[in-house]
């Protein structure tokens, strides 16, 4: 029997981000889970936090937010990154280590969630940790094997937390990459094909691992979705920024958000960069998206 419904899990690190301005809830799975749930998809936050007031602060914030989650409460603090922005708004990241959300523990209900979750995104920097690595992986494990599953591996390269191994298992086991110029140029040095264009390294990417769809964000310069057979490019809107904290992760939750509600690769990808755009105009990652950018006009 496939018990697999809609369910949209992001699954990794979820933390405090001090910004400037003060701390603000952040992490790429929980920015991406609460972006998902705004579109009307039942989603959840898989992450660890310690027995702290930032913990308990967290799973209340979520709570108010409506946001599903299996967030387990372990013996370390609650993660925390020191954000500055650059003079473009650009963040630049410190994160702590040996924290609670490097030590997601694989648990019964994890795993029951697995067996009914649709989609899934994480990414590298989780997986800095053998134990929440090895959870996420039991996690992927435990996913149904369907045509219509979608397994998101947003590479999110921070601070040296990665290796080829753990790349190179991600996406094997991915069939969506997410990935950002920069990041593509890393990968593709370390894979050892560092001098062809773009396009072609996407190429290469999505024949080696066999993926449906491949998203590369070029910053300003606009974002391509390759599927095999077939190439879409949006420019990137000319907005005022206010900073660009979970921008990118809004963008993946805005286009599995619509490619599950039935949009096509060109909808769901004019969604996304209208999202992104929108969450660049406010502070933190976690703004209320008005309908006007999550609906294809016409």
């Amino acid at each position: 029997m496939n018990t697999q419904a809609n369910i949209v899990v992001g699954m990794g690190e979820a933390l405090w981000d001090v910004l400037p301005e003060g701390k603000k809830i952040g992490g790429a799975p929980a920015n991406f889970a609460y972006h998902v749930s705004q579109f009307g998809l039942p989603s959840f936050v898989v992450s660890s936090v310690g027995d702290d007031p930032l913990g308990n602060e967290i799973l209340e914030n979520f709570t108010s937010k409506g946001l599903n989650y299996i967030i387990d409460k372990v013996p370390y603090p609650t993660g925390t990154v020191q954000v500055e922005l650059d003079q473009n708004g650009v963040p630049v990241y410190d994160i702590k280590e040996n924290v609670a959300w490097d030590n997601i523990p694989s648990t019964e209900p994890l795993l029951e969630l697995a067996r009914r979750t649709k989609a899934v995104c994480f990414g590298s920097l989780a997986q800095r940790n053998v134990v929440s690595r090895n959870t996420i992986n039991a996690f992927l494990d435990a996913m149904p094997k369907t045509e219509n599953s979608l397994v998101v591996f947003d590479v999110n390269l921070r601070q040296g937390f990665y290796n080829k191994e753990i790349l190179c298992n991600s996406m094997n086991r991915c069939n969506i990459l997410k990935i950002n110029d920069e990041e593509l140029v890393t990968v593709s040095r370390m894979f050892g094909y560092p001098g062809i264009d773009l396009q072609d390294k996407c190429w290469i990417l999505i024949g080696k691992y066999n993926l449906k769809m491949l998203i590369l964000t070029c910053g300003i310069n606009g974002s391509y979705v390759f599927t095999p057979g077939k190439v879409s490019f949006r420019p990137t809107p000319t907005v005022e920024v206010a900073d660009t904290v979970g921008a990118g992760d809004s963008f993946t939750a805005a286009f599995i958000s619509s490619i599950l509600q039935g949009k096509s690769v060109d909808e769901a990808h004019t969604i996304a960069v209208n999202t992104s755009a929108f969450v660049c105009t406010r502070k933190g990652a976690m703004p209320i998206l008005p309908k006007s950018v999550m609906e294809i006009e016409g």
